[in-house]
């Protein structure tokens, strides 16, 4: 563990929409370290058709009343980039399908092409 990147952890929450979770900086000893400042991490879930979706986000703020006041526009951010990652994810795999290399029969086996069945 880095010594000097030690964080007390508090959690706060609505119990219906998400969580805040304040991160306060501490030294070795445990008192808390006013040379960092804390950081607000916001979680939530959105509903999607295979299920829910966690979020996890920091939210720019100097207290626990502006990150309550900021969590919403940084989950919507947080919404619209992982929007935007699984697009970047649908892209790529719709760019990785097989096509047949030219030359190559239609049909498959054989040599016979086109799937048509031959009576001798």
């Amino acid at each position: 563990m880095d010594a000097g990147q030690l964080c007390r952890e508090e959690v706060f929450t609505d119990s219906q929409v998400g969580t805040i979770r304040r991160l306060v900086p501490v030294t070795l000893q445990g008192e808390d370290d006013p040379s960092r400042a804390a950081q607000y991490v916001g979680s939530t879930q959105i509903l999607t058709p295979a299920g829910a979706l966690p979020l996890n986000f920091e939210i720019p703020a100097g207290s626990l009343a502006e990150a309550v006041a900021g969590f919403g526009d940084a989950a919507r951010l947080a919404v619209d980039q992982t929007m935007e990652e699984l697009r970047e994810m649908q892209r790529q795999a719709a760019s990785q399908i097989v096509v047949p290399k030219s030359g190559m029969n239609p049909g498959g086996l054989g040599g016979m092409g086109g799937g048509k069945i031959r009576m001798p």
